[in-house]
């Protein structure tokens, strides 16, 4: 766009909102949208419910550490666009050693971000009611995940107590086995013939609580077989088509074992499940949107959904390791943050990704259900008549 367009462009936007629409300017979310030249970005971002199904905020794992630094999650939630992130964390990293640890540091990380969560005036979102209305009054929210059955220690009963802790997503596998397994990993050599008895019970513990489904890590015979077990839908927040691969090869050999075929993702979609796209393997927006494309292509509209395996907040380092306590944006790569999924990106996440998925086609309903309604359904499916 030459600069007398985009000057025009923006006036025009100005001179849009104004009027009858001048609320959109006093909301804090929005206060990006002046600079954008397109004003269908930023009615769609206020309209829609913008979810990261799959975002990390590192946190300590460490009782020594508790409660870690002070994070300025809500205004990196607000300069994203988002409405609600899942937001997650895993135990398994570094390797776990010895008995009782990984519930240790489950305990330690949620009591981090219990602390995080308070400083910065956010709640958890236990169902689609409290997500709707943190929608409606522009408060960002999150929903509880966990990557990786790890803390439960073949402790079934702990489900129920992470539940009482705001627990709504459970990542059934991460990169490594749990002492009690609960299946096969998809990066791993097979050991378990698919998902184990364990796992079983816990996707029926889930079931019965109220706690979404997701099995992004697993193989494809666990996959397969946990839709059997399942009563519900189920996600897989983060991966994306085998056919998707990108311009990085280094980054492509690394990733293809944990992206999809379009057999496999098929197989999901027909039980209603519904599956994320992360931004690992599109090098700008335009080829996020255009690997969004290619799932829908696959799937169907109703069955993709947005999960970037990004950190909305800087990583955590423990005190005296290098760039010092609470990392920071030195040393981290770029695509490591969600809102710098991108190079030279300057606007928050989800207005370049809204900005993208307009320029590839897609119309304003569709960008609402990748957006977030697609996710919505299966989170309500989960927790209905649930607290």
């Amino acid at each position: 766009m030459n600069t007398s367009k985009q000057e025009y462009s923006r006036r025009k936007f100005i001179a849009t909102v104004t009027g009858a629409g001048a609320a959109i300017m006093l909301n804090p979310v929005l206060s990006w949208a002046v600079n954008e030249p397109d004003p269908r970005v930023a009615d769609i971002v206020a309209k829609t419910i913008g979810i990261d199904t799959h975002n990390h905020i590192d946190v300590p794992v460490t009782a020594a550490e508790v409660p870690g630094p002070k994070l300025d999650f809500a205004g990196e939630m607000k300069r994203s666009g988002l409405s609600a992130i899942c937001m997650t964390f895993s135990v398994d990293r570094p390797a776990l050693v010895n008995p009782g640890e990984a519930y240790e540091r489950y305990k330690n990380a949620l009591a981090s971000m219990d602390n995080m969560l308070t400083q910065n005036g956010v709640k958890r979102s236990l169902n689609m009611a409290d997500l709707g209305a943190a929608h409606s009054t522009h408060q960002p929210t999150v929903i509880q995940s966990v990557e990786g059955g790890h803390f439960l220690e073949g402790h079934l009963e702990r489900l129920e107590e992470a539940y009482k802790r705001g627990l709504r997503h459970l990542g059934l596998l991460h990169d490594n086995d749990a002492s009690v397994p609960l299946g096969d990993v998809y990066t791993n050599p097979p050991q378990w013939g698919g998902l184990t008895a364990f796992g079983a019970d816990v996707i029926r513990e889930c079931d019965r609580l109220g706690i979404l489904v997701d099995l992004t890590h697993a193989s494809n015979e666990t996959v397969n077989a946990a839709l059997k077990v399942a009563t519900k839908p189920v996600i897989l927040s983060h991966t994306g088509l085998d056919t998707q691969l990108g311009q990085n090869e280094r980054m492509a050999g690394m990733m293809k074992p944990r992206l999809i075929s379009k057999e496999q993702a098929k197989i999901v979609a027909n039980t209603g499940g519904v599956i994320g796209v992360w931004t690992h393997l599109a090098d700008t927006p335009l080829a996020y949107a255009r690997n969004v494309r290619a799932l829908v292509d696959v799937i169907g509209i109703d069955h993709v959904c947005i999960g970037t395996d990004t950190k909305l907040t800087p990583s955590y380092r423990p005190p005296g390791a290098q760039n010092g306590p609470g990392g920071g944006q030195k040393g981290e790569r770029i695509g490591e943050r969600t809102n710098g999924a991108w190079a030279d990106q300057t606007v928050g996440f989800y207005y370049a990704v809204v900005d993208a998925l307009l320029t590839v086609g897609f119309s304003e309903d569709e960008i609402g259900k990748v957006g977030g309604g697609n996710f919505c359904r299966v989170f309500d499916a989960a927790t209905a008549g649930h607290r």
